[in-house]
């Protein structure tokens, strides 16, 4: 009996609720919730919220809001991305990076801060999340790919200057112009050198100092928010306000409201391409980290789930004045590590923060900006992947390439730009490996019992003065045609006296109708200019293409064999007497059968001979 008859057909019950789950993937991980796992996703969801407290509002300071709205898009967005998603470890909510582009793109139509500001920045999160959302519903997952890791490791390289960048004036307690380019910025603040506030560098500073330590001896402790406790407590001692040192101020004793969409034809065709750029963005960042978190705890990510879990968060974190939100490297990694079982940590973390939030906004009032500048700075230096910038530049020059470009792009030019940029030049990178296949020599091994075809640059091998063997490694379609054609001519060229050619392709993954007409079109050529050209250990699925593409039949069936000892001992007959009787290299095993052949030449039986 066939084994798949032993499996029954799922009845309707069994398809709806696949559909359903499929719709509301929550239902998947329900059932494994019990006691032991509420009491671990609590404790976690405890932790992120705690932690979530200092981030946010620093969060909120970068993309130009008032504090408060870090902290709403730490709310509902997070929420909603936890019952959506695939990963059950991932967090979302606000980021360093989005926070920066949102404030890039922004900051051009409105002042930072203002109402209408904050009601572009709100629009811009409601389109990227439709972005996002649309992508997600139509199964295109794979898109993140594109988005390489040298894209990503740049752009956040380029990123924590820029966030470093603008929180210079509020930790040396200076006027700098926050809508300057990163080289104005830099030159203003170089020249008011004179008057840095000490008291306010101070502060600053001690915030940093008092957090690298904690960390360092007590890394298990809320270092953020304890560090701007410490600060706050310090500016309260000395009374901060007098000696120039400006506060955060009370944040409003609120859950996040009700913010209904408002916005016209022009506020897109503004907001349209920031848009698309922070959803790229964000969909990288919440896949690798999703990615990052699955390979330890042994869970498949379903890619394109994840991109409808960050729309939804953000399509709705829009309606309750939450920004633009994604997968958050530090509070996911901490979720983790404090042992969270189910996304009903992260829901518990917004929870909780909801409930914190009513209980200490007022304490705010207290909180010194140069401290917030310090744990930004902070943020910021350690948001630079120092490893995997050295791994990239040993590793790979393109990489290398696509990751300057990339940092150079965030510094120098529009932040959007840069991530479209890096995107792009990735896509090109690819296609130019794709479209450039290669050829590889090949000759028989004397050594090898078996005379396999091996490499010629591996080991110093004769070659047959009148068959050149070559394998392609790569498929042959419309991009890689001219390449291929060009590398032919070359060859034949280089070698003239070998007239006859063996394609070995068990390197061609495909090939697509310009690459039948291209094949068909070489081998005629090589045949008027006395020459042949032949083929083997081709695909099935590519001799299916040749066979629909007509070219089998134009080819003729003695110009294809299955394998490569049928195709040489056909040829090898073919070759010119004359040449193969004064011929000392020998290197078939028919050579021995040839004119002034060595009768002592052993070789395996046809059809043996094996590339590598």
């Amino acid at each position: 009996m066939d084994q798949c008859e032993l499996i029954p057909p799922k009845g309707p019950w069994a398809r709806t609720a696949d559909r359903l789950i499929s719709q509301l993937p929550f239902l998947s991980w329900w059932p494994q919730v019990n006691r032991r796992t509420l009491k671990a996703d609590l404790w976690a969801g405890l932790t992120g919220a705690v932690i979530v407290l200092p981030q946010g509002v620093a969060f909120a300071a970068i993309a130009g809001l008032p504090p408060v709205y870090g902290l709403y898009a730490a709310m509902v967005p997070v929420l909603v991305a936890a019952l959506f998603g695939s990963s059950y470890h991932l967090v979302s909510g606000p980021t360093t990076a989005i926070s920066l582009v949102v404030f890039a793109n922004v900051s051009n139509f409105a002042d930072p801060g203002s109402a209408e500001y904050i009601r572009l920045v709100l629009t811009l999160t409601l389109l990227t999340g439709l972005f996002q959302l649309g992508l997600g519903l139509a199964r295109l997952g794979a898109v993140a790919n594109f988005v390489s890791h040298s894209v990503v490791t740049g752009f956040t390289a380029g990123a924590a200057i820029l966030i470093a960048t603008s929180q210079l004036g509020a930790f040396l307690g200076l006027d700098l112009p926050r809508s300057g380019t990163f080289l104005a910025t830099w030159g203003h603040m170089l020249r008011s050198l004179p008057q840095v506030n000490s008291f306010v560098l101070g502060i600053g500073a001690g915030t940093m100092l008092l957090a690298v330590v904690i960390r360092r001896f007590w890394p298990k402790l809320p270092v953020l928010l304890l560090s701007l406790i410490a600060a706050s407590l310090f500016s309260l001692a000395v009374d901060g306000p007098a000696h120039g040192v400006r506060l955060v101020g009370a944040l409003p004793e609120s859950l996040p409201p009700f913010t209904p969409p408002d916005f016209g034809l022009d506020d897109m065709r503004l907001l349209v391409p920031g848009a698309l750029a922070v959803s790229m963005l964000g969909l990288a960042e919440a896949v690798s980290i999703a990615r990052a978190v699955s390979a330890r705890s042994q869970q498949m990510i379903d890619n394109s789930r994840e991109f409808v879990g960050q729309g939804l968060a953000n399509v709705l974190g829009s309606l309750f004045s939450a920004y633009a939100s994604s997968g958050s490297f530090t509070r996911t990694g901490l979720n983790f590590e404090a042992g969270a079982k189910t996304p009903l940590a992260a829901v518990f973390s917004a929870l909780l923060l909801a409930g914190i939030v009513l209980l200490v906004a007022p304490l705010t009032a207290y909180l010194p900006v140069a401290a917030m500048a310090g744990v930004i700075l902070l943020v910021a230096v350690n948001l630079v992947d120092r490893h995997g910038i050295r791994h990239i530049i040993r590793t790979d020059k393109n990489e290398t390439g696509i990751l300057a470009v990339t940092f150079l792009a965030i510094l120098f030019v529009q932040m959007e730009f840069a991530i479209f940029c890096g995107v792009i030049l990735s896509l090109l990178m690819y296609l130019r490996r794709t479209s450039h296949p290669n050829f590889t020599v090949l000759a028989p091994d004397p050594e090898n019992p078996r005379h396999p075809l091996v490499n010629v640059l591996r080991k110093e091998l004769k070659e047959c003065p009148q068959l050149k063997i070559l394998r392609l490694d790569g498929s042959i379609f419309f991009g890689a045609v001219n390449h291929i054609s060009e590398e032919l001519h070359r060859i034949m060229d280089t070698f003239p006296e070998q007239c006859h050619i063996l394609i070995v392709g068990s390197g061609i993954n495909f090939i697509d109708a310009s690459g039948c007409h291209m094949l068909f079109n070489e081998a005629m050529s090589l045949k008027l200019s006395g020459r042949d050209m032949f083929f083997c250990s081709l695909k099935g699925e590519v001799l299916e293409v040749l066979r629909r593409g007509m070219c089998l039949k134009r080819l003729g069936g003695e110009h294809i064999f299955e394998s490569e000892g049928l195709a040489l001992a056909h040829m090898v007959p073919r070759l010119d007497p004359e040449r193969c009787a004064c011929c000392p290299k020998r290197v078939f095993r028919e050579c021995a059968h040839m004119p002034g052949g060595e009768e002592h030449v052993h070789a395996p039986a046809p059809g043996s001979a094996e590339p590598v």
